[in-house]
């Protein structure tokens, strides 16, 4: 029997919201509004970790909590005293993903080495970790390998260690260090988990959708069981007869009759029933008395309970807020301890990129300017922190959901409808019809706003900062000027490799997010991003999915499709001839190849609805020696999406057109408000003239705009909660054509040798996205340029929330 129970708990149990108004202040001192819209008020006490915390492992004592730093720049292992819950040790680690596991005599710390492919031994004690043993699997990347969570059977001198690159379970000799069995699995896997008995051994298996169970003492899987998408953490009931499995995709976990290996129960842990993908549950711990199960939702910010006692026939209890992307939790005593993966705000970098500089630069601890530690770009500054609280009465889990759902902009009554204005051609109703037909969206790459923007005296901008100005990209320029100004518009990712999957899926899956750091800080692994691995993928896909399911017809150019095939399914036989990303092809080329398709569309009747658009050299090359200089590319990119808008403005369907155009990603360079702040570009007849809107938009919303206009509901929580542009439209269209205008800059400019410059930019590959370091780039370019230091970034965290946003409703 699978029985359904939903985590939906509205602000009630007898509190009333005088009181709530009360307490809040008290019970929520930290209030920060972050780049996507959503609100965070971490409860408890707060403390700093490393960079992206994935894991934590109890030792058998209860006196320590382990925990492994995933992230970007400097990974790391930490010791947290858990009676004085305090940080008491911090050892560097070349390479670690997410396995940890203690001996039981609490004298021995087991730690995944990532894609070293191997599994480090420390000696723990109370002064902290010392380096051991080293259990070998495999060569270093690039042996497919990868090890993950792990299990250790001290009884039988066993050690299982699961994997996310080679889908396999190791079994190991931890003593000997000899693997001793290596069985298939199928796909990635997440974690496994023993039995109190230590004969059979659970998994979860990432990427297949089940969890696997693995006899001991035979050496043979005896089952397999079907779950949700992307399974991840377990934990198991007291009485070892019950086994919770956490699914990202699906909001949900699996409670597992371990007698029967059948799934009896689904809770479901999002915070409205039937939620779209978007809570991203990946955390589990039971409170020591068995009674409660924490989960944490990494994407809604929140953990939420359910009282299992009874299980199968759990009830929901409330939500617990934390802080942003909670990526595990545990339970020792009556305290809650909660990993969060991103940490508490976003984070300044005072120092700059600088790669004559240490590897690290010194920023500011979370919440305390007077405490220093170190980070990087915005891709290592995901660092992460501690939530501990008690675990709450009734009554102030009452308070505390309350908060959650007034953090939290989605709710289930905004899928269908959207705020808005009536006779607007942006629809406030799902299906509602708009004037505009065609939508064509394209996509560009990593620029912040004032690095182009920064100049327009009518916006919030730095001028100091800018890059490629009003001389370089004079289309962008005057299409701000003529149509509408964006100031506050923030992207969803921090890289290329989120980038891309939240431009054209408003979400990024906790497999993406948790992997991307540690290819981009050069440790292994791939591109997994656009469509290039199932996992990676939204579980219902992305806006062609959409479209699909709703007979909108649908074209890409680039987008998703290398080499002019494409990267997922649902593209075959929508992909046109158009050269993907190859900074050896200018954009004006890519310009020219889809003027060719859209004119035979066009002449045939059957243009598509809704088109995807890549333009790819804003990204530039750096100081290359021979390479088109920095200018040259951004011009020609510019030049690009000005023939762009004028083609389509003096073709037969500018009249019921509208044309977005976005960066992936912020991350090349610095923007004084914050690292996600980004230029994005609206353009049809409906789109009002001499415009500035300053209401905060983000990647999701203008998915979400994009809906409304074809008649589409949302993909996700992101793209449901997000606000519409409807604001930057008109009912009173104006046709009036548009004219690009020439370039300043001779496109064919090459790039002088430059004896540190030509030599730093040679080091890397760019024949792919994200292959230079973003600190690096950005010195490169502001060096190259500007002839001097590039300035600090500044990111900041939206505190000032007491002023309610243009966009609430």
């Amino acid at each position: 029997m699978n029985i359904t129970r939903y985590c939906f708990v509205l602000a009630c149990a007898g509190i009333s919201l005088s009181l709530f108004a009360q307490k809040t202040n008290v019970l929520f001192p930290s209030k920060v509004k972050l780049p996507n819209g959503w609100t965070i008020t971490p409860v408890g006490k707060n403390i700093t970790l490393g960079d992206l915390p994935l894991n934590m492992a109890v030792s058998h004592n209860k006196r320590w909590i382990a925990v492994t730093n995933n992230g970007q720049s400097t990974q790391t292992i930490d010791l947290i005293d858990v009676a004085k819950q305090e940080k008491i040790a911090s050892m560097p680690i070349a390479k670690a993903w997410y396995g940890l596991t203690f001996s039981p005599d609490n004298r021995s710390l087991f730690v995944s080495g990532g894609n070293d492919n191997a599994i480090y031994r420390y000696q723990v004690s109370g002064s902290g970790l010392q380096a051991g043993d080293t259990i070998r699997l495999g060569k270093p990347w690039p042996q497919k390998i990868s090890p993950a969570g792990m299990a250790l059977d001290s009884k039988h001198n066993r050690l299982y260690v699961v994997t996310r690159e080679n889908n396999s379970l190791y079994v190991v000799n931890p003593d000997s260090k000899t693997v001793l069995h290596v069985l298939s699995l199928g796909n990635e896997a997440y974690t496994c988990l023993l039995s109190a008995d230590n004969k059979k051994l659970y998994i979860s298996v990432w990427g297949g959708r089940k969890v696997v169970v693995y006899d001991c003492e035979q050496n043979k899987i005896m089952a397999e069981i079907p779950v949700g998408s992307n399974p991840n953490e377990m934990c198991l009931a007291k009485n070892g007869h019950f086994l919770f499995v956490a699914n990202a995709n699906d909001n949900t976990v699996s409670v597992i009759d371990t007698r029967k290996n059948e799934v009896v129960e689904t809770l479901k842990a999002a915070l409205y029933p039937n939620a779209p993908s978007g809570s991203t549950t990946n955390g589990l711990a039971l409170s020591e008395n068995g009674k409660t199960l924490y989960i944490a939702n990494a994407d809604n910010n929140c953990l939420a309970v359910f009282d299992v006692s009874k299980t199968p026939e759990s009830k929901a209890k409330g939500f617990i807020p934390v802080g942003w992307y909670p990526s595990n939790v545990k339970v020792v005593g009556k305290n809650v301890f909660v990993t969060n993966a991103k940490g508490l705000t976003s984070l300044p970098n005072p120092q700059g990129p600088n790669p004559t500089m240490k590897k690290e630069t010194v920023t500011y601890q979370q919440g305390d300017s007077s405490k220093p530690v170190k980070v990087q770009y915005i891709a290592g500054l995901l660092i992460g922190s501690m939530s501990i609280l008690k675990e709450p009465s009734a009554n102030l889990l009452s308070l505390y959901s309350q908060q959650v759902y007034q953090n939290t902009p989605y709710s289930k009554e905004k899928e269908m409808n959207a705020p808005g204005e009536v006779g607007n051609p942006i629809p406030m109703k799902v299906g509602d019809a708009s004037p505009i037909k065609y939508v064509f969206y394209v996509i560009k790459e990593n620029r912040t706003y004032d690095q182009v923007l920064g100049d327009v005296k009518a916006g919030n901008g730095d001028t100091t900062l800018v890059l490629f100005g009003k001389k370089i990209t004079p289309n962008q320029h005057d299409l701000v000027n003529r149509f509408v100004l964006l100031d506050n518009f923030y992207v969803d990712a921090e890289v290329s490799a989120d980038g891309h999957n939240w431009s054209t899926g408003a979400y990024a899956t906790d497999y993406l997010e948790k992997t991307w750091p540690t290819y981009y800080g050069g440790r292994g692994g791939r591109y997994d991003a656009e469509g290039n691995r199932a996992i990676a993928n939204n579980r219902d896909g992305f806006i062609w999915d959409l479209c699909k399911r709703h007979n909108v017809t649908y074209r890409t150019y680039g987008e998703f499709a290398d080499n002019y095939k494409p990267n997922i399914p649902v593209l075959k036989g929508h992909v046109a001839h158009f050269t993907g990303f190859d900074l050896e092809v200018r954009d004006t080329t890519r310009f020219n190849q889809w003027k060719m398709d859209f004119d035979s569309l066009v002449a045939k009747n059957a243009l598509p609805r809704f088109s995807t658009v890549r333009f790819v050299c804003d990204h530039t090359e750096g100081m290359r020696a021979g390479k088109p200089t920095p200018y040259a590319f951004a011009a020609d990119n510019d030049l690009a999406v000005g023939l762009f808008v004028e083609h389509i403005s003096k073709s037969p369907v500018w009249k019921e057109s509208a044309i977005f155009i976005v960066e992936d990603d912020a991350q090349n360079g610095p923007d004084h408000v914050d690292a996600h702040r980004s230029p994005a570009y609206i353009v049809s007849p409906y789109v009002r003239r001499n415009f500035v809107d300053h209401t905060m938009y983000s990647t999701s919303g203008i998915l979400r705009t994009m809906e409304l206009i074809l008649g589409l509901p949302p993909m996700t929580q992101y793209d449901a909660a997000a606000t519409p542009l409807w604001r930057c439209f008109t009912s009173t269209p104006d046709f009036a054509l548009y004219e690009h205008l020439p370039s300043n800059i001779n496109l064919d400019d090459k790039n002088p040798f430059d004896k540190k410059l030509s030599a730093l930019s040679d080091k890397f590959n760019w024949t792919k996205e994200d292959q230079v370091p973003d600190l690096v780039f950005n010195e490169i370019l502001w060096q190259g340029l500007k002839k001097a230091k590039a300035p600090a970034p500044i990111r900041s965290a939206f505190l000032n929330v007491q002023q309610k946003d243009k966009d609430d409703d």
